[in-house]
């Protein structure tokens, strides 16, 4: 099983849209029984809140539901969890080392290096109020980051 944290400041727009977008993605490969999925934040603002409402709005346009999410801290203990922390922009990137103590195992990664983007970040929705943008950059990610989960596969 592959373990994928996503993660992003607050855990409320990026990061959660991340995830509902892959897990859905991955169940239309039928892979949903390979992967786990979740998401984090790197800082402590929003945590039990629910996903932004334009983000969820954003979601359910494309059949995609984030019912019951809320919002958590990353946490030292993820770095073991998970086999990659994904996060949405070089300050979480930053920040999401210096709560996990560094990446020895190279297990933190940029989203849009999925994206072929290099170290080009996703949108933040929560200054532009540009979601559409946020879309597009999150799913681009996420099908790239499934293209190359299925070519680690044997």
């Amino acid at each position: 099983m592959t373990k994928i944290l996503f993660v992003c400041h607050g855990n409320i727009c990026r990061s959660p849209m991340a995830e509902f977008v892959m897990r859905d993605l991955v169940k239309k490969a039928g892979l949903a029984a390979e992967f786990h999925i979740a998401s984090a934040a790197t800082s402590t603002e929003e945590i039990g809140n629910p996903v932004y409402p334009p983000a969820r709005r954003k979601l359910a346009e494309h059949g995609i539901s984030c019912a019951g999410k809320t919002s958590r801290q990353l946490t030292k203990a993820d770095y073991d969890q998970y086999d990659l922390l994904i996060g949405m922009d070089r300050a979480n990137i930053r920040n999401m080392n210096r709560i996990c103590g560094g990446d020895p195992a190279g297990k933190i990664r940029l989203l849009m290096e999925y994206a072929g983007r290099g170290l080009g970040e996703v949108a933040d929705p929560w200054y532009t109020g540009d979601f559409e943008t946020t879309w597009r950059d999150v799913l681009a990610g996420c099908e790239g980051l499934l293209r190359a989960a299925g070519e680690e596969r044997p």
